[in-house]
């Protein structure tokens, strides 16, 4: 016998910059996050955030999981302070689990949204669900796989922790918050919001959910609406499979904010309680109804030429393999880490470092100009290495005030406490050190501005006499 699945949540989930954009209509509905909840609607302490649940049986006895769990009593994660680097791991699960009644989801859509407000940049990298990666506490597995074995064996946090431990291994990157989307709930929102306009580039087949309703797109600029954009956004029988699809979510997704942007806040304020309906049915997230605000108001205010968007995908970051398993074999895709480094560089580093402004100007004037206090500590087992290279930034007109030692470190790293984009990139540029080494750690009681921490890779290969 099959599960019931409840109407508003009959499928899984989708992808997201949605995510910002869709809470930017919360922020476009008023500007004032008091006179928000002045309205009996709204009087909620964050988004939707459902329990782990009890699994129920079916009358075969056989343990199912109930849809769309989510963290509850696990410590909620460290409050945004507004200024630091924000990054989101977006769930969409395979609804055909769900119709099957196999037992918790896997995931049929990964995409890290990553914002950086200092610059007012983002990034969007699309995680393909068949690659074999290690989950923590498991064998190596399918990276869809760790959503529903983190909920069948009540790992803490259930499935969002372990589908973010195992992306944050695979990438090397830190995850804040997830969020999740049923597919219902996004139907419903882009019907809201009355279409997203879409240019569809080569001819494509897609099937909305429900029967004899396949729709041939030949090139053109079309108006979908959410079904519409639902399956566009999940279709995969084109040439380049997978890669295609993530590329299609990234577009629909940047759509949608265009949408709103379009609409601007009175055409959305019109709409906001149906949309705000859609929103709390069908997003789950660790996200505070605050930052959620706050994160909106970004979301509208960045420049889509300053979005950084990317795949794991191949011919370069995975490779495919057939592999042996007791279920039979399996088509699977093999991550390259190096070459998905690069990706991770590309979308986290050089998104924050992509302002126009930080590219244009005199690169040593523009890191003079924000007089930042540094501190140079020794991360390696060379002595006097600090000291040697103060003195070097100091030549080339650095403000380094004073050296330290450290744990050691493979790795070079810039700690920034108060923001000083234009310090950042001079010191990537002259160490020549990858921007990905740059973490921001807001911190306005900060006695010093910037922490370089010298590692084993400056003390082999660097420019000193």
């Amino acid at each position: 016998m099959k599960s019931k699945i409840p109407t508003p949540l009959k499928a899984g989930l989708l992808s997201l910059f949605a995510i910002a954009a869709i809470l930017a209509a919360y922020a476009a509905y008023t500007k004032s996050y008091a006179f928000f909840l002045s309205f009996d609607i709204a009087k909620i302490p964050g988004l939707a955030i459902q329990s782990n649940p009890t699994p129920q049986a079916t009358n075969e006895g056989s343990p199912i999981a109930t849809p769309v769990p989510t963290l509850s009593s696990d410590p909620a994660p460290a409050p945004w302070d507004g200024a630091s680097r924000v990054t989101i791991l977006v769930m969409g699960l395979d609804y055909r689990d769900w119709e099957a009644g196999d037992g918790p989801p896997r995931t049929d859509t990964m995409i890290l949204l990553t914002i950086d407000p200092l610059t007012k940049t983002a990034g969007m990298l699309n995680v393909p669900r068949d690659l074999w990666v290690s989950i923590p506490g498991f064998e190596y597995g399918r990276i869809n796989t760790a959503y529903p074995l983190g909920i069948a064996y009540d790992v803490p946090g259930g499935g969002p922790a372990l589908a973010m431990q195992t992306v944050e291994e695979l990438i090397g990157v830190p995850i804040d918050y997830y969020a999740i989307i049923d597919f219902y709930a996004f139907e419903q929102f882009i019907d809201e919001l009355g279409g997203i306009n879409m240019t569809v580039s080569t001819e494509i087949t897609v099937d909305p959910i429900g029967q004899a309703n396949t729709i041939v797109y030949k090139p053109g600029n079309y108006l979908f609406n959410g079904p519409e954009a639902l399956a566009y956004a999940r279709a995969r029988h084109t040439e380049g499979g997978d890669f295609d699809r993530a590329l299609r979510q990234q577009q629909v997704i940047l759509a949608i904010r265009d949408r709103i942007v379009e609409l601007g806040p009175a055409k959305v304020a019109a709409r906001i309680p149906g949309l705000y309906s859609e929103l709390t049915a069908g997003i789950h997230t660790n996200l505070s109804l605050d930052d959620a605000l706050k994160l909106g108001w970004l979301a509208l205010d960045i420049d889509i030429s300053t979005i950084q968007r990317a795949a794991i995908a191949p011919p370069n970051a995975v490779s495919m393999a057939t592999i042996s398993s007791p279920e039979g074999a399996q088509e699977v895709l093999i991550p390259v880490p190096d070459q998905i480094r690069l990706i991770r560089d590309q979308v986290f580093a050089s998104s924050s470092m992509a302002s126009p402004g930080l590219a244009s100007g005199d690169v040593r004037a523009n890191m003079q100009s924000e007089a930042a206090s540094i501190v140079v500590s020794n991360g390696t087992y060379v002595e006097g290495l600090a000291a040697e290279t103060q003195a070097y930034l100091q030549s080339q007109g650095a403000n380094v005030v004073g050296t330290q030692n450290s744990e050691y470190t493979t790795f070079t790293k810039i700690i920034d406490y108060t923001g000083k984009p234009y310090t950042d990139r001079y010191l990537v540029d002259l160490m020549n050190i990858t921007p990905y080494s740059i973490s921001l750690q807001y911190d306005p009681n900060s006695q010093v501005d910037v922490l370089v921490i010298l590692g084993d890779d400056w003390a082999g290969n660097n420019p000193m006499p």
